[in-house]
Order: structure tokens, then sequence, then C-alpha cells
């Protein structure tokens, strides 16, 4: 073993794994053999059977094989868990950045700055920007403004993300960094922010490289097998080239967007076909992924798209800011449809939800809708009708509590309403959108479970669902149960997850600290801690 990695043990050119003595998910007085052969799960006999009934069961399982024996000891045992919708990059930069999210007001945020700065370590070279992230200014009584970040930075250019990354505060010199030159506030929202977004990616792609394999690494000790990445980029190329170089972490869907759609198209690729066929076996591991379109803003940038005024607002903004309108999302869903591809819809208001589905309905295409956050009842029926996946991330309901209650006063219940979702048959995906939300699918779970953060009280508990419900919504469509013929993408637990109890603020500790004995995918270790 090598830190947290372990040499593969390869039969015939496969890797096989027999887990042995494992607890199935809600089954305390069962114990299993699985089996991990060809990259798939290849058996689940009752413990003990021993290695020759395992090898009759596996299919195509070669003669005299024995396989790599790992006694889990009575350990749970559930499909690897997924990550649906990522900024991967965005995220591996972001654990290398300034924590500002603890910021109350821009001069507190400004101050953080400033003690950073006064560190040589920190200070970046000259020509770079220091970027920070996680500012929420929509509840500050004071609105950001370059000169704030000034009267710190001075010269240097300072760029802080907000933390649903649909702005982006710049000092002076920042701002030209990012080649805005005059700006009212320095405050840059929505299309005055995405385009320049890419330029705070201030490392060489190697590095990037780095950085992202690292980040995959630490997602596999949290039982991670695979997320959607949704990087703004071109995500083909920067994913080519890592599977040339011999991928060897998480499975990635690659997502595209509409500035790079041509080329997926032209390239032939639908969705699940993998972007470097002849890289080995990071072949099946780095695979295209959906189209993403941002059809609107966010709560805390004042741009998601609503029927009804954001409190105490008014003006032509009031309802949030529609970013692409229906005339145009129509045809791109149904380009994207026609050439084998999803498509994710970025919705956070209840009106872009609304537009969405419209536009789900008039291109025929498949897909999700990414946020669903505030939805009104009719609409929670027409996903189940359309059968588009609501892809949610619950933790978003634990940081935008306070905001809603401020902003969509009146309209919490239906905020996050999982519950709704999941009693109308609705197909859920849970992400964490990192880096707005850390890249742990048990933190989803545990804000989907509890609606509880932090020791406050539950929020909207009426919208809680169980927690077999929502590990199935992090397991990539494969339920809670390892079974034959799925990939061999596994979490091994230390705690059976559907065992957990507790009050409230018990359970939603627990589940968030769940501990994580191993991770594999297609049947090699990407983690083992035991």
């Amino acid at each position: 073993m090598v830190g947290d990695r372990v040499d593969d043990v390869e039969y015939g050119g496969a890797v096989t794994v027999l887990l042995a003595n494992a607890r199935p998910a809600g089954a305390p007085d069962r114990l299993v053999d699985v089996l991990l052969a060809g990259g798939r799960v290849a058996a689940v006999v009752p413990a003990g059977t021993g290695h020759d009934a395992v090898a009759r069961a596996s299919a195509g399982w070669g003669d005299g094989a024995a396989p790599e024996r790992v006694d889990v000891d009575g350990r749970t045992v559930v499909p690897g868990l997924w990550d649906t919708h990522t900024h991967l990059t965005q995220w591996a930069m972001v654990r290398r950045r300034l924590d500002v999210s603890a910021a109350t007001s821009p001069a507190h945020a400004a101050a953080l700055v400033g003690a950073a700065l006064v560190d040589p370590a920190r200070h970046p070279a000259p020509g770079r920007p220091f970027v920070g992230f996680g500012f929420r200014w929509a509840t500050w009584t004071d609105e950001p403004s370059a000169a704030v970040l000034d009267s710190v930075a001075g010269d240097v250019p300072v760029i802080l993300l907000s933390g649903d990354l649909h702005s982006a505060w710049a000092s002076t010199a920042g701002l030209r960094y990012l080649g805005i030159g005059e700006h009212p506030t320095g405050l840059l929202r929505e299309e005055e922010w995405m385009p320049a977004s890419p330029a705070i990616v201030t490392v060489t792609d190697d590095v990037a490289d780095t950085f992202v394999a690292e980040a995959a690494q630490a997602a596999a000790e949290r039982g991670v097998v695979g997320v959607v990445d949704f990087e703004v980029a071109d995500n083909l190329t920067a994913w080519r080239r890592r599977a040339e170089a011999g991928w060897d972490g998480l499975r990635v869907r690659a997502g595209v967007w509409e500035q790079h759609l041509r080329a997926v198209v032209e390239a032939g690729l639908a969705h699940g076909d993998p972007l470097a066929p002849h890289a080995g076996p990071a072949a099946d591991l780095v695979t295209q992924g959906p189209l993403k379109v941002i059809s609107d803003g966010s709560l805390n940038t004042l741009t998601a798209f609503c029927f009804d005024e954001y409190v105490g607002h008014s003006g032509p903004d009031a309802h949030g800011i529609l970013n692409v309108a229906t005339d145009h999302l129509v045809p791109l869903m149904a380009r994207a449809h026609a050439a084998g591809l999803r498509c994710a819809i970025h919705a956070i208001g209840d009106h872009a939800n609304a537009l969405a589905l419209d536009a789900f309905e008039a291109s025929g295409a498949r897909g999700s809708v990414e946020h669903a956050q505030l939805l009104r009842p009719a609409d929670v029926a027409r996903f189940a009708a359309l059968g588009v996946t609501a892809s949610v991330q619950p933790e978003h309901a634990m940081d935008d509590r306070d905001a809603t209650d401020s902003l969509w006063a009146g309209r919490g219940a239906r905020t996050f309403p999982l519950a709704d979702l999941a009693a109308a048959g609705v197909t859920l995906t849970f992400g964490s959108d990192a880096p707005v939300a850390p890249l742990d699918p048990w933190a989803a779970i545990s804000a989907a479970v509890t609606r509880e953060r932090d020791g406050r009280p539950s929020w909207h508990p009426e919208q809680r669902i169980d927690v077999a419900v929502a590990l199935a919504a992090s397991t990539d469509g494969r339920g809670t149960t390892v079974r034959v013929g799925d990939p061999g993408d596994v979490a091994v637990l230390d705690v059976d997850p559907l065992a957990v109890g507790g009050d409230a603020a018990t359970l939603a500790r627990r589940l968030r600290q769940l501990p994580v004995a191993g991770t594999l995918v297609a049947g090699r270790w990407t983690y083992r801690a035991f």
C-alpha cells in the first residue's frame, strides 16, 4: 500500500477483488461476499460460500483464478456515490484560496483580504491576482465596492468569487486584470462576470491537472466514485488531455457549454461516449456528459428568475433575470438532443423552472433541471410527467435559508421541496455544485434528511426525506444495494447509513461525519483505510 492507494491484483487482464463478509445497507443480520471482476459486480453470494462457488457464479471467470480477498469484517457496502453537479477545476482551486464566507459586510471581507495579503506566502506573484471565495452579499446592509477592496489591496488585483459563483467582486486593479476597466461598483453579476471567469484559473494545465487529481482523491475518501463536471471551460479538450495522460481517479462525465457544443457534435460524441477511446482504462472513466445551460441567476445575486418580486425590491429586475430566452433555449436543446446528448438546464427561480420544463417539452430533449430550487406545486407534477430529473444540491438549502426567508418571504415551503418531488415520483439526483458547497455527498444527504446544520432548528421539516431516498439520489440510479451486473464502483462504510439514528441534531452530525473505509472504481481501490 502506498498512502491510501493499494496495488491492484490482476488475473487475465482484469482486476479481481472479493470483498468478504460485507453487510448490505439496511440488512444487519446478513453477510455477503461481493466479487468485483472485469470492472463490474460479478457475484453477490452468502458469506463463506468459497472461491469455487464465487467463480461459478461469475460469468466469464477463468478456471483456477483466485481473487484478491479482502475481509471487510462486517462493514457496510453500498454503490459508490456520485456528485452530479461540480465545477471540478474551480473546486480544486478553491481548496487553496482564501475563504471569506464568514464575512458579514464588505468591510469584514476586505479585512480578511488585508490580513491574508500581509502573509508573504499568500501574496500573489507580480501580475497575478489574489483570489478569494465564498462571500454572500444579498443580505448585507452595504453593497460591495471596488473602493473597499482598494483600501486594503492597493495595486494588487483582488477578485473575490461569490459563494454561488454567479457574481464576483473586484478591486480596481482586479477589474483591470479581468479586462473590464471602468465599472460603477466593482460587483460583477451574471453576464458581466461569466465571460471573464476563466481568467482566474491562473495556473498551467499541468498544475491544474495535479490539483484536480488531488481533489478527486479527497472525494474518493468520502466514497465518491463519479462526478459530472460542469467547469466553465472547453471540457472536451481538458478531459481528453487528462484521460490520455492516464487518469485513474473518479468517473467523470464532462459537460459541454454552448460555445463548445459544435466541437462535441462534430466529434460525433453522444452521452456516455468515451472522450478518449484509445486511452486504455481511462477511456471508460472519462465520458461525454450533458449540455449545460444557465437559464437564470441565483438567489444570493438577486438574479434567480421568479414569478414574484424579491422582497424589498422593485424595478425591471425585481423578479430576477432570465439569461437565456425560451426562443433560443428550445432550438439549442433540440440540437443537443438530435446529437444524442442530454441537457442540464440551470433553473433556480420558479419562473425559470417553469420555462425550463416548457423547453424540455417543446424540444423533446431528455435530461435534468439543475437546482430546481423554487417550484410551483404544478411544476413538481410536470417534472414527473415529462421524465425530467431534478438535480438538486441539498446543502444549498442550509446556505440559503436566511436569504430565502428574507428575500423570498412566504416561499420557503416550496424551496428545495424534496419531499414533494419524491412523493410525485420525480427522479432525484444530488450534487454539491462544488465549490458552492463542499464535494461531499454525506453533507448533501444530511441536509436532505434533516434540513438542519450547525445546531439550528430544522428548516421546513415537512420537506425532509428519509435516508434511503437520499442515499439512492446519490448513487447514480443504483439505489442502496450492490447488485450483480452493476459497475464495480463500491463504497465500504464503517457505519450503515440506513441504521443511523438519534434526534435530528445527532442524526445530522452523524450523517455528515459518516466514516468511509474504502472506495473502489471499476473494482480498483481508489481509497482504502483498513
